[in-house]
Protein backbone atom coordinates (compact mmCIF):
# COMPACT_ATOMS: atom_id res chain seq x y z
CA UNK A 1 0.00 0.00 0.00
CA UNK A 2 2.88 2.51 0.43
CA UNK A 3 3.87 2.10 -3.23
CA UNK A 4 0.22 3.02 -4.14
CA UNK A 5 0.53 5.93 -1.15
CA UNK A 6 3.51 7.29 -3.33
CA UNK A 7 1.95 6.84 -6.75
CA UNK A 8 -0.91 8.62 -5.33
CA UNK A 9 1.75 11.84 -4.23
CA UNK A 10 2.99 12.34 -7.34
CA UNK A 11 -0.54 12.30 -9.24
CA UNK A 12 -1.82 14.44 -6.35
CA UNK A 13 1.46 16.92 -7.18
CA UNK A 14 0.90 16.62 -10.94
CA UNK A 15 -2.42 17.63 -10.59
CA UNK A 16 -1.96 20.79 -8.15
CA UNK A 17 1.11 22.00 -10.46
CA UNK A 18 -1.01 21.18 -13.59
CA UNK A 19 -4.25 22.82 -12.29
CA UNK A 20 -2.75 25.76 -10.97
CA UNK A 21 -0.92 27.12 -13.91
CA UNK A 22 -3.84 26.54 -16.20
CA UNK A 23 -6.07 28.64 -14.23
CA UNK A 24 -4.01 31.73 -15.58
CA UNK A 25 -6.10 30.95 -18.63
CA UNK A 26 -8.86 32.10 -17.18
CA UNK A 27 -7.29 36.05 -16.50
CA UNK A 28 -6.62 35.23 -20.23
CA UNK A 29 -9.74 34.69 -21.59
CA UNK A 30 -10.86 37.89 -19.30
CA UNK A 31 -8.23 39.94 -21.15
CA UNK A 32 -9.39 38.45 -24.98
CA UNK A 33 -12.84 38.91 -24.23
CA UNK A 34 -12.23 42.45 -23.00
CA UNK A 35 -10.22 43.31 -25.62
CA UNK A 36 -12.40 41.88 -28.15
CA UNK A 37 -15.37 43.78 -26.83
CA UNK A 38 -13.52 47.29 -26.94
CA UNK A 39 -12.24 46.29 -30.53
CA UNK A 40 -16.09 45.54 -31.77
CA UNK A 41 -17.52 48.75 -29.62
CA UNK A 42 -14.77 51.14 -30.94
CA UNK A 43 -14.17 49.98 -34.85
CA UNK A 44 -17.58 48.21 -35.47
CA UNK A 45 -15.00 44.90 -36.01
CA UNK A 46 -15.31 41.26 -34.90
CA UNK A 47 -13.49 38.27 -34.96
CA UNK A 48 -14.87 34.77 -34.70
CA UNK A 49 -11.70 33.39 -33.88
CA UNK A 50 -11.17 35.58 -31.42
CA UNK A 51 -14.42 34.73 -29.61
CA UNK A 52 -13.86 30.86 -30.20
CA UNK A 53 -10.53 30.88 -28.29
CA UNK A 54 -12.42 32.05 -25.45
CA UNK A 55 -14.55 29.21 -25.43
CA UNK A 56 -11.52 26.74 -25.82
CA UNK A 57 -9.53 29.00 -22.99
CA UNK A 58 -12.61 28.51 -20.93
CA UNK A 59 -13.06 24.76 -22.03
CA UNK A 60 -9.63 24.38 -21.17
CA UNK A 61 -10.05 25.52 -17.56
CA UNK A 62 -13.14 23.68 -16.98
CA UNK A 63 -12.12 20.36 -18.06
CA UNK A 64 -8.25 20.37 -17.13
CA UNK A 65 -8.64 21.85 -13.98
CA UNK A 66 -11.55 18.89 -12.80
CA UNK A 67 -9.20 16.70 -11.67
CA UNK A 68 -7.47 19.72 -9.04
CA UNK A 69 -11.16 20.56 -8.09
CA UNK A 70 -11.63 16.32 -7.42
CA UNK A 71 -8.07 16.24 -5.48
CA UNK A 72 -9.39 19.54 -2.77
CA UNK A 73 -12.26 18.08 -2.78
CA UNK A 74 -14.52 20.71 -3.92
CA UNK A 75 -16.12 18.75 -6.44
CA UNK A 76 -20.47 18.75 -6.28
CA UNK A 77 -21.99 17.03 -3.56
CA UNK A 78 -25.09 17.40 -1.28
CA UNK A 79 -23.16 18.91 1.39
CA UNK A 80 -26.15 19.30 3.98
CA UNK A 81 -26.77 15.34 3.77
CA UNK A 82 -22.95 14.22 3.48
CA UNK A 83 -22.04 16.24 6.83
CA UNK A 84 -25.08 14.59 8.37
CA UNK A 85 -23.33 11.05 7.67
CA UNK A 86 -21.30 9.42 9.74
CA UNK A 87 -17.43 9.47 8.70
CA UNK A 88 -17.12 5.97 8.03
CA UNK A 89 -20.57 6.22 5.44
CA UNK A 90 -19.00 8.88 3.92
CA UNK A 91 -15.57 7.06 3.09
CA UNK A 92 -18.10 3.70 1.64
CA UNK A 93 -20.11 6.27 -0.66
CA UNK A 94 -16.33 7.94 -1.88
CA UNK A 95 -14.98 4.33 -2.89
CA UNK A 96 -18.07 3.13 -4.31
CA UNK A 97 -18.66 6.86 -5.92
CA UNK A 98 -15.15 7.04 -7.76
CA UNK A 99 -14.74 2.88 -8.26
CA UNK A 100 -18.02 2.79 -9.81
CA UNK A 101 -19.36 5.94 -11.08
CA UNK A 102 -16.37 8.24 -11.57
CA UNK A 103 -13.89 5.90 -13.43
CA UNK A 104 -16.04 3.88 -15.30
CA UNK A 105 -17.37 7.55 -16.39
CA UNK A 106 -14.25 8.46 -17.69
CA UNK A 107 -13.39 5.43 -19.57
CA UNK A 108 -16.56 5.77 -21.68
CA UNK A 109 -15.62 9.51 -22.07
CA UNK A 110 -11.87 8.60 -23.14
CA UNK A 111 -12.86 5.30 -25.54
CA UNK A 112 -15.99 7.06 -27.23
CA UNK A 113 -13.91 10.53 -27.12
CA UNK A 114 -10.87 9.10 -28.76
CA UNK A 115 -12.83 8.34 -32.74
CA UNK A 116 -14.94 11.77 -31.72
CA UNK A 117 -11.26 13.71 -31.90
CA UNK A 118 -9.89 11.71 -34.44
CA UNK A 119 -12.38 12.12 -36.91
CA UNK A 120 -12.24 15.71 -36.50
CA UNK A 121 -8.37 15.64 -37.02
CA UNK A 122 -8.24 13.22 -39.72
CA UNK A 123 -10.61 16.11 -41.80
CA UNK A 124 -9.28 18.79 -40.33
CA UNK A 125 -12.33 19.95 -38.97
CA UNK A 126 -12.99 23.55 -38.87
CA UNK A 127 -15.39 26.04 -37.15
CA UNK A 128 -19.00 25.95 -38.34
CA UNK A 129 -18.33 30.04 -38.18
CA UNK A 130 -16.63 31.93 -40.53
CA UNK A 131 -13.08 32.39 -39.72
CA UNK A 132 -13.52 30.33 -36.61
CA UNK A 133 -10.46 28.23 -35.07
CA UNK A 134 -10.20 24.26 -35.82
CA UNK A 135 -12.54 21.98 -33.90
CA UNK A 136 -9.98 19.16 -33.31
CA UNK A 137 -7.96 20.71 -30.73
CA UNK A 138 -10.60 21.78 -28.53
CA UNK A 139 -11.76 17.66 -29.04
CA UNK A 140 -8.98 16.63 -27.94
CA UNK A 141 -9.85 18.31 -24.68
CA UNK A 142 -11.81 15.48 -24.23
CA UNK A 143 -9.34 12.60 -24.02
CA UNK A 144 -6.51 14.70 -21.81
CA UNK A 145 -9.61 16.12 -19.32
CA UNK A 146 -10.93 12.42 -18.56
CA UNK A 147 -7.27 10.98 -18.63
CA UNK A 148 -5.96 13.31 -15.72
CA UNK A 149 -9.68 13.13 -13.71
CA UNK A 150 -9.51 9.13 -14.47
CA UNK A 151 -5.74 9.27 -13.11
CA UNK A 152 -6.47 11.56 -10.49
CA UNK A 153 -9.79 9.77 -9.29
CA UNK A 154 -7.44 6.47 -8.97
CA UNK A 155 -5.58 8.64 -6.83
CA UNK A 156 -8.67 9.61 -4.72
CA UNK A 157 -9.59 5.90 -4.38
CA UNK A 158 -6.34 4.88 -3.07
CA UNK A 159 -6.08 7.76 -0.11
CA UNK A 160 -9.62 7.22 0.76
CA UNK A 161 -9.02 3.05 1.32
CA UNK A 162 -5.81 4.22 3.14
CA UNK A 163 -7.91 6.28 5.20
CA UNK A 164 -10.36 3.30 5.85
CA UNK A 165 -7.78 1.10 6.66
CA UNK A 166 -6.07 4.13 9.02
CA UNK A 167 -2.93 3.90 7.15
CA UNK A 168 -3.33 7.82 6.51
CA UNK A 169 -5.07 10.53 8.18
CA UNK A 170 -7.85 12.01 6.51
CA UNK A 171 -6.33 14.82 3.98
CA UNK A 172 -10.20 16.79 4.44
CA UNK A 173 -10.47 16.18 7.61
CA UNK A 174 -10.09 19.47 8.76
CA UNK A 175 -11.65 21.35 5.59
CA UNK A 176 -14.13 23.83 6.00
CA UNK A 177 -17.00 23.54 3.70
CA UNK A 178 -17.32 26.94 1.69
CA UNK A 179 -20.95 27.43 3.49
CA UNK A 180 -18.96 26.61 6.59
CA UNK A 181 -16.53 29.62 5.58
CA UNK A 182 -19.12 31.64 4.94
CA UNK A 183 -20.93 31.68 8.01
CA UNK A 184 -17.66 31.68 10.25
CA UNK A 185 -17.10 34.69 8.06
CA UNK A 186 -20.71 36.64 8.73
CA UNK A 187 -20.33 36.02 12.52
CA UNK A 188 -16.93 37.81 12.08
CA UNK A 189 -18.22 40.54 10.68
CA UNK A 190 -21.44 40.59 12.94
CA UNK A 191 -18.83 40.14 16.35
CA UNK A 192 -16.63 43.49 15.06
CA UNK A 193 -19.79 45.69 14.63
Amino acid sequence: MQSLLKLSRGIDAFTRWTGKRLAWLILLAVIISAINAIVRKTFDVSSNSWLELQWVLFSIVFLLCSPWTLLDNEHIRIDIVNNLLPKRVRNVIDVIGHAFFLLPLCVVMIITGGPFFWRSYQINEQSGNAGGLPQWPAKSLIIIAFSFLFVQGISELIKRIAVMRGLISDPHASQVTAIEAEVEHLVEAIEKH
